[in-house]
């Protein structure tokens, strides 16, 4: 049966609903509720929540929010809650606005002083997080890294000494090139989780030395397949101590020299390699390499 227009009438506001990122049996009761009593659904892709809500034997008018029309849209998402709709937002898969479209529409809709609820549930990052066996740690997510190998691995350095677990999303068509700048940028002895397909039928997840994923991607076609959640493990605090100490120095030159010299001296103060110092220079006054 479809669901009734008159379906536990929601408050105007504006719901943004968690959505499974691949079995479709992970979407929440409460998730499933809200979609039924909203007005309306705005959606990342509308195929792909019109296939979602299908599913779930649910019929709502369903209307695009992408990146590239986001802040057009926020008005009229804005103008229906004003007017008494509930509005739920979705996107493709998991939690809208965590490295999604969705974010300038929160923002957009709290800036006008009306409600935003979220309705939780699946997140790629934490669904990684939990089978990877990380000793209880601090650890950032980070989303995409940039695309071209230069500005990822300047921005791997900003990372590396850090004392945490760094955690990436990655594409297939770049999961590659990404393990390479991870294994030339950082200790090759941390190790690596990478988790792809999570929740569908092909999931795979497997922990192994930075410098054995090249390998082991090489191995089978099929371990590039799919959409990748890259999990470096926390560095050893022997080596955060020399990262930390190698960065203060370069700090230090860095004010007063330019970056090549800088990072010939620190090279010598420090033993750390001049290429991977001047980088790290480079990575820490972005500003002015533009």
């Amino acid at each position: 049966m479809k669901d009734s227009p008159h379906h536990n009438r929601l408050p105007a506001a504006l719901y943004v609903v968690a959505t499974p990122i691949g079995n479709l049996g992970d979407i929440t009761l409460r998730a499933l509720d809200t979609l039924k009593a909203v007005d309306r659904v705005a959606a990342e892709d509308t195929r792909v929540s019109g296939q979602l809500l299908a599913h779930f034997d649910i019929s709502k008018p369903l209307v695009s929010i992408r990146e590239h029309n986001e802040r057009e849209a926020a008005e009229k998402v804005i103008a229906w809650i004003v007017a008494g709709e509930a509005v739920a937002y979705v996107s493709d898969a998991g939690t809208p606005a965590v490295s999604d479209p969705g974010a300038r529409l929160v923002a957009a809709v709290r800036a006008a002083g009306l409600s935003v609820v979220p309705i939780p549930g699946v997140s790629a990052v934490v669904t990684a997080l939990s089978a990877a066996g990380i000793e209880p740690s601090p650890w950032l997510f980070h989303g995409f890294l940039p695309p071209k190998t230069g500005a990822r691995r300047a921005e791997l350095l900003t990372l590396a000494a850090l004392p945490a677990a760094l955690v990436f999303y990655e594409a297939p068509h770049r999961i590659e090139e990404t393990v390479a700048d991870l294994a030339a940028v950082l200790d090759s002895d941390r190790l690596l989780t990478l988790a792809r397909e999570l929740t569908k039928k092909f999931e795979a997840i497997v922990t192994l030395p930075l410098a054995d994923a090249a390998a082991w991607l090489a191995a089978d076609p099929n371990n590039v397949r799919g959409e990748f959640v890259v999990i470096v493990h926390p560095p050893r605090a022997a080596a955060v101590a020399v990262d930390a100490e190698a960065m203060r120095v370069l700090d230090l030159l860095a004010d007063a020299l330019p970056p090549t010299l800088a990072a010939k001296l620190a090279s010598k103060i420090t033993g750390r390699p001049k290429a991977e110092l001047y980088q790290m220079s480079l990575a820490r006054k972005p500003q002015e390499s533009q």
